[in-house]
């Protein structure tokens, strides 16, 4: 419509197009060369304030562009922020300059987008920022040190890698809703003290990341942590627990340490695991040592993951004894794992490492297949009745579908009954269900459950009564030396005690000595044990060869002396069934 027809339009069309564009949803508004106001539809008075709905924002930075818009002769499309309060409101607005009967007019289109905006900081936010601790996140500091690096003034700096310790068990004993507030009050004892040029993240579950620049010496920063790691021996009050948390802290300083930010976090990460490695707690700086112990580690990992890709695992089998009758009541298998040169490793050089890489579940699984696998062999050897225990980590025992699968492998074996599981104590105080959820299962299958290690982790006397279980082991480190130690002998018949008035049996782990076992005999009511004195783990090449005397060694091991015992029963063929 031109200058003319828009004069000589009705006052019917005029008001039609008026009310068009009063409810048009995106706010217009039209002003004059001076900044007048002519024309406001509903959406603009809203947005703008204008309708006596809210005080009216801040339009300095509107009018602003405005003026721009008017002077350049060219549209103009801005972001606008109008706050009220707390609130905040953002419109996308294009300011469009018009020559309309001869007036120069500013005709400004704004649309809300308001919800895009948080949307858009919420991303943003979820990609730099810790959503549970607020901390920057792991590229944030990342590019931080990738910007001191670029520089290259010549100033040094310090990357601290931290790790919460026995976070798990924290997690697992008082639930996840008190870890993830113990990380966030963590991190604010964590943040205390640093200057605007530090920064610390959180970089995983756990595990946190400082910068601390810049700095004039080791000293300097060695201080610093020492103040950062007393401040965290004072307990942390959550939920009404009272909980201790310690972290343990690896320091690698640039540039004595590395010339990349990936160099200096892993040689901090490396630092990090020995000070796990020595006791937790404290913090040690990165030396060039460390990095012939983590070389190792990973030639271990590899050779883990490459002996369960090569089933290169065996089984060892230990029985457990009836100290009056030295008959077997049943047997423990015992994985092993055969390296590059078929030397045979213990589990401690690498059971820990396949729980931290996740490779447990199939170990355990690997382990079950082979003792199906030698099952005529086994109850050949230790007899039919003897019942078979496997170990099972708490890590697994708090997995529901790890467990399932698991309870099925047993029940396709066609003699579920004859299967003890062994769990530390903390898979059943750990608030993961697994009494109410998980134990019924192995029950319906006739699976046995047994408390292995007692007396070494969270629970308590107090805590036995609530566990259902079979059997529970006491630690080796009540057993050794039983006959010298009073204090040792009154938890072991506190245990005993309480462990028979809940019709659980008794077994004696780690029993090495004569004198050990006279104790037992003579002081207690226990009834089984375990432990080198009787036998030391036997291999399935060894029970083959074991099989074609055994006869003859059962007849003659029942005149023999106790006290030569020990080595007379270094085979299985020495046990009677």
């Amino acid at each position: 419509m031109n200058d003319n027809e828009y004069f000589g339009a009705s006052e019917a069309e005029l008001g039609f197009l008026k009310e068009i564009v009063r409810m048009l949803p995106a706010g217009l508004t039209v002003q004059d060369a001076h900044g007048e106001l002519l024309l406001v539809n509903d959406a603009a008075a809203s947005q703008l304030g204008m309708d006596g709905s809210r005080p009216s924002p801040d339009l300095a930075p509107r009018r602003e562009a405005c003026r721009q818009a008017l002077s350049a002769g060219q549209a103009v499309v801005t972001e606008e922020s109008l706050h009220n309060g707390a609130a905040r409101q953002v419109l996308l607005t294009t300011h469009r300059p018009v020559r309309l009967a001869g007036r120069q007019l500013l005709i400004s289109a704004s649309s809300d987008i308001t919800e895009q905006k948080n949307f858009e900081d919420q991303l943003f936010r979820s990609a730099y920022f810790d959503e549970l601790t607020g901390l920057p996140s792991r590229r944030v500091i990342e590019h931080r040190a990738n910007g001191l690096l670029a520089r290259d003034r010549g100033e040094r700096f310090a990357l601290a890698f931290l790790d919460v310790d026995n976070f798990k068990h924290i997690n697992d004993y008082y639930g996840h809703a008190v870890g993830d507030a113990l990380l966030v009050e963590l991190s604010k004892r964590l943040g205390r003290d640093l200057r605007d040029s530090d920064m610390l993240s959180r970089i995983s579950g756990d595990e946190f990341l400082l910068l601390l620049s810049p700095i004039q010496s080791q000293e300097e920063v060695a201080e610093f942590m020492q103040s950062t790691l007393q401040r965290l021996t004072a307990p942390f009050f959550i939920d009404h627990s009272e909980i201790f948390a310690s972290t343990s802290v690896g320091i690698s300083l640039y540039p004595d340490h590395g010339s990349s930010f990936e160099t200096l976090r892993q040689n901090a990460d490396i630092a990090m695991y020995r000070i796990k490695n020595d006791g937790k707690g404290s913090a040690a700086f990165f030396d060039s040592s460390m990095e012939r112990e983590a070389l190792a580690r990973m030639k271990v990992e590899q050779s883990l993951r490459l002996a369960i890709l090569e089933k290169r695992f065996c089984c060892a089998f230990q029985s457990k004894v009836d100290i009056r009758t030295q008959a077997v009541k049943g047997i423990e298998a015992l994985v092993r794992l055969r390296d590059d040169e078929g030397v045979i490793q213990a589990p401690g050089s690498f059971i820990n490492l396949a729980g931290e890489l996740g490779l447990i579940d199939e170990l355990t699984h690997l382990v079950l297949a082979e003792i199906v696998k030698s099952i005529d062999l086994i109850n050949e050897t230790f007899g039919a009745e003897a019942t078979i225990s496997i170990n099972v980590a708490a890590k697994q025992a708090g997995n529901p579908e790890f467990m399932r699968s698991f309870a099925q492998a047993l029940d396709d074996t066609g003699f579920p009954q004859r299967f003890m599981i062994e769990l530390t104590e903390d898979a059943f105080v750990a608030k993961n269900h697994f009494q109410d959820e998980i134990l019924p299962m192995f029950r319906k299958l006739g699976v046995g459950i047994s408390i292995d290690d007692f007396g070494t982790g969270y629970s308590s006397l107090s805590a036995l009564a609530d566990i259902t279980a079979d059997e529970i082991k006491i630690d080796r480190s009540f057993i050794t030396d039983i006959h010298k130690r009073p204090r040792s002998q009154g938890i072991l018949r506190a245990i005993e005690s309480l462990s028979e008035a809940l019709g659980m049996t008794v077994i004696a782990e780690g029993l090495e000595s004569y004198e050990e076992l006279a104790y037992l005999q003579a002081a207690t009511k226990i009834r089984y044990a375990q432990g080198y004195y009787f036998s030391r783990p036997i291999f399935l090449e060894e029970l083959k060869l074991a099989t074609t005397v055994a006869s003859e060694a059962r007849v003659n091991v029942a005149s023999r002396p106790m006290q030569q015992n020990r080595q007379g029963y270094s085979r299985a063929s020495g046990y009677r069934r």
